[in-house]
């Protein structure tokens, strides 16, 4: 049986070294807070719970970070903050345990596979980078002196440990330690250096967001960027409107189905599944489970989204062609974008709702009912 990784992110902290007015964890970086960026890019290696610890004030905004996360309440320090992780995990222990700075949001995979390959071997293990600028000891604005930096190293998270072994360090500890490391080895763990990442930057200062956001622009060639593709058709029955992407239009028909019949919701909740390869509407929600009888198409696309967003994707831009004769779309076009935006927390100007006819042509051209096509674009740095 292969072991259990549960992973912890740590974003308590009040740092405001950053500017902005906020805790810089919270700050915005290309459109998403930061520790949005930092849960998708460790969510998808998490094989146990993944636990964001946050300050009190703080709860509140755990909703733009997605679902299936455990949230943990702060300490006084990061210390605190870490063994209330921990102590939250201890009841149905993992096997290991990643603890990550919120504030490093350009985490890699190949360097959390090289944490986790130590722990094969060592009870602690953590990246780091060897320093290599020349050290001095300085005061008044002025150099006092040098320092050798032979054997000297630039931390950096994900810090991984054997579960038990780290938990007992932390309860055993006094108090005051810079980090997990210290922790760990004034409980006598050996703990395994590995290769950092230059990129692996944690924001501080203003300077490291513009940093950060170029690193994140020039990665865009190895961004995973997905397409997929929705169709979906409804037939007309009796009814005073339709259900089309959210929004009701009047009409001496409505469109028939097993749930609300939104037939371009649904056509975009396809596009969504599609592009993650998590096959379609009717696979999630089966039309045979009585449950989803008359359901509303919004709780069909919000979970597609959910997926998507739960395997570290963001959702960049949905396009929807409605295919009908009547009713006419142009008048509730716009509401129906503010409709969808709303569904997919996006920015209306990334949605699209549009129409045409079919010329008389077809079961759509003699108002037999409504076709819709669908695409979604998901982007994963």
């Amino acid at each position: 049986m292969s072991a259990t990784t549960a992973i912890v992110i740590v974003a308590a902290g009040r740092g405001l070294r950053a500017g902005g007015g906020l805790p810089k964890q919270w700050q915005d970086l290309a459109g998403r807070p930061v520790l949005a960026h930092t849960v998708a890019a460790l969510r998808p290696l998490a094989t146990g719970p993944l636990v964001v610890v946050l300050h009190a004030d703080d709860m509140a905004r755990a909703g733009t970070l997605g679902d299936g996360l455990r949230l943990v309440a702060g300490g006084a320090d990061r210390q605190a903050s870490v063994r209330n992780a921990l102590e939250a995990l201890a009841d149905d222990a993992p096997d290991r345990v990643l603890i990550h700075d919120g504030a490093r949001p350009l985490v890699r995979p190949a360097l959390v596979d090289r944490v986790l390959a130590a722990l094969d071997h060592t009870p602690g293990a953590a990246p780091a980078l060897a320093v290599t600028d020349a050290l001095w000891r300085g005061a008044d604005g002025l150099v006092h002196g040098t320092a050798d930096r032979s054997g000297l190293f630039r931390a950096q998270t994900p810090q991984g440990f054997r579960f038990d072994a780290i938990l007992n360090a932390h309860r055993a500890h006094p108090g005051g330690a810079a980090d997990d490391v210290e922790i760990g080895r004034a409980a006598g763990l050996d703990v395994a250096i590995v290769e950092g990442d230059d990129d692996n930057i944690k924001l501080t200062w203003p300077a490291d967001f513009a940093r950060a956001a170029r690193l994140m622009q020039a990665g865009g060639a190895s961004m995973d960027i997905r397409t997929g593709n929705g169709f979906d058709v409804h037939r007309f029955g009796p009814g005073d409107g339709c259900w089309l992407c959210g929004v009701k239009v009047p009409h001496d028909r409505a469109l028939q189905g097993h749930s609300d019949a939104d037939v371009g919701m649904h056509a975009l909740t396809d596009a969504i599944y599609g592009a993650l390869g998590m096959g379609d509407i009717g696979q999630h929600f089966p039309p045979s489970d009585p449950q989803w009888k008359g359901a509303a198409s919004h709780v069909f696309l919000r979970h597609a989204v959910g997926v998507a967003r739960d395997n570290g994707f963001t959702l960049t831009h949905a396009d929807v062609t409605l295919i009908c004769e009547r009713p006419k779309i142009g008048p509730y076009a716009e509401a129906m974008r503010a409709a969808l935006a709303g569904i997919m927390a996006l920015d209306p100007a990334r949605v699209s709702v549009k129409a045409t006819t079919s010329e008389r042509l077809g079961f759509t051209g003699r108002e037999e009912g409504i076709a819709a096509l669908a695409t979604a674009t998901l982007v994963r740095p």
